[in-house]
């Protein structure tokens, strides 16, 4: 082995016998300047072109499979990883436009690829991006519309929750699942205060069936059954016993051993055990309960007397389950059988089991609750992909109209917002006498990728159908004309209904102009390499 004397050191052991340490020998790479940033555009740019195509009402679908042949969203790059947690703050804050936000970002970095080359300072590129932004910002206020809607005209909540699935892969019963979001967020919305609580909606799905079958349940669903087959498949009128006791004999908390030396020991114990679980069966019926929700499981013995008793039971019932039940039902949690009364039970017109197809599948139904804003939206279909993808579908439909309740002013999709943005942006570079105005202009061209994505994904020719809308946009003052992407012959987005949230759209620029600014600031990359063999 051929050792450079410059990374071995000679030494002793306190014994005295000689060993040399030798450096870790591995290679560090290092790029820096203007090289580290464009390195680092590369790699965004990569990631932005692969969602590009996904955008829009007939956009694609991606799939990513690991080694192992999972479905995968694994990104290795550092960079390309901040692109993946930008989508992720946009569906965190805002719930759909994802896809909107990693494009324009891609198209933020491309157009500032161009200004590295004319010798534009990265931070002034970021400078001028911040102002374009803010113009930006104050043009899309400005060609906002209020929309009106109450708990009985919907249409306007209607047409938001539709935008949003148009692109999914549950697009063609859109306006089933757009109902389904439009009605489960009323239920639960406070709209005196404009507030939505989300853990309210529980969204849950089973493989079987087709997407038309997917309903809106007016209480809570789980994935239970009762515990033993003998016991009644319906409560009506449920007065429900919400525990996180186990039905079993008590025990101290600490590691124990029981002796047993002889048979009447043995029955001495087992009477002492059936007494306890009469005892506990005995203070459950004598609160008047006639269903018991346990979330630990019991053994068959306890099962058995339940039945007994005629006391339905369902025990291993999760803990987020527990707690949505005892909100619907009005119910308090019980830890302890001692604590349980009357007032503490919850309340629900009608409990029943019902089972799918031709296996054995059951679940539980709580319907006619005490509190009727805890809804279940139960999603069915084909496979456990399209079950996967049918719920985040419905989480970005939830989301939007949700952000409409919470603020009711809406601008266009199909482009035309960014199209408007772009020309204002535009327009105020001409004002400004530094050297962001070139950042300013990069900035409106980046608005025009999402329009000209729209366009290619929908098989139209992308600049020849922008410069179209563009120019009509400035001599008809309309910025509600966009791309026409299902071939309708209309480009107003107002007529085709195709409305965006204001709150969303405002988020894709704030956001994409904060990932931008973190990119450039970024200009030195030392990564540590592999050690040589």
């Amino acid at each position: 082995m051929n050792v450079d004397p410059n990374s071995a050191v000679y030494t002793t052991d306190e014994y005295g016998r000689p060993f040399i340490i030798l450096r870790e020998q591995a290679k560090k790479t290092r790029t820096h300047g203007v090289e580290a940033i464009k390195s680092h555009i590369l790699a965004a740019r990569t990631v932005a072109n692969i969602i590009r195509t996904s955008l829009g009402p007939r956009g694609l679908d991606k799939i990513m499979i690991s080694p192992d042949g999972e479905i995968t969203m694994e990104v290795e790059h550092q960079i390309a990883k901040l692109l993946v947690q930008l989508s992720k703050s946009q569906d965190d804050e805002i719930g759909d436009g994802t896809t909107g936000v990693v494009v324009l970002a891609g198209a933020l970095l491309e157009q500032s690829e161009a200004l590295l080359d004319r010798g534009i300072h990265p931070i002034r590129i970021a400078d001028g991006f911040d102002r374009a932004c803010a113009v930006a910002v104050e043009q899309l206020d400005r060609i906002s519309d209020r929309v009106d809607y109450t708990l009985e005209d919907t249409g306007n909540l209607l047409k938001c929750a539709k935008t949003s699935l148009g692109s999914k892969i549950v697009s063609k019963e859109h306006t089933q699942f757009a109902q389904i979001a439009v009605d489960a967020v009323l239920a639960v919305a406070d709209l005196e205060r404009r507030d939505v609580p989300f853990d309210l909606i529980k969204v849950d799905g089973k493989v079987g069936g087709s997407l038309a079958d997917t309903k809106l349940i007016r209480g809570v669903l789980i994935d239970k059954d009762m515990s033993h087959p003998q016991m009644p498949r319906t409560v009506r009128d449920a007065k429900i016993a919400i525990l996180t006791c186990p039905f079993e004999p008590p025990r101290p908390k600490t590691k124990h051993k029981l002796d047993i030396t002889s048979v009447e020991e043995y029955n001495k114990l087992r009477e002492y055990e059936k007494e306890k679980f009469a005892d506990m069966i005995q203070m459950v019926k004598d609160t008047g309960a006639n269903l018991v929700v346990c979330q630990w499981g019991f053994d068959d013995e306890a099962n058995h007397l339940l039945m007994q008793n005629d006391l339905p039971a369902v025990r291993w019932v999760g803990g987020p389950e527990i707690e949505l039940i005892a909100i619907a039902t009005h119910g308090r949690i019980v830890p302890r059988f001692e604590d349980l009364s009357p007032e503490k039970l919850g309340k629900a017109g009608i409990v029943r089991e019902i089972s799918f197809g031709t296996t054995r599948d059951k679940m539980l139904v709580i319907e006619e609750c005490a509190n009727t804003r805890a809804v279940t939206i139960f999603v069915r279909g084909s496979n456990k992909m399209i079950v996967d993808e049918a719920k985040r579908a419905l989480h970005d439909a939830l989301c939007a109209v949700r952000n409409l309740v919470v603020d009711n002013r809406v601008v266009y999709g199909g482009g035309s917002a960014d199209i408007s943005c772009a020309i204002a942006v535009s327009k105020a570079a001409d004002e400004i006498p530094s050297i962001e105005q070139y950042a300013m202009r990069a900035f409106a061209s980046a608005l025009d990728a999402i329009p000209l994505a729209l366009a290619e994904n929908s098989g139209l020719s992308p600049i020849e159908t922008l410069t179209d809308v563009r120019s009509r946009q400035v001599n008809e003052n309309n910025p509600r004309l966009g791309i026409d992407c299902n071939g309708r012959g209309e480009n107003d987005m107002k007529k085709q209904l195709v409305y965006d949230p204001l709150i969303s759209k405002r988020q894709q620029y704030l956001l994409a102009t904060q990932l931008v600014r973190a990119v450039l600031k970024i200009d030195d990359v030392i990564t540590a390499g592999q050690a040589d063999e």
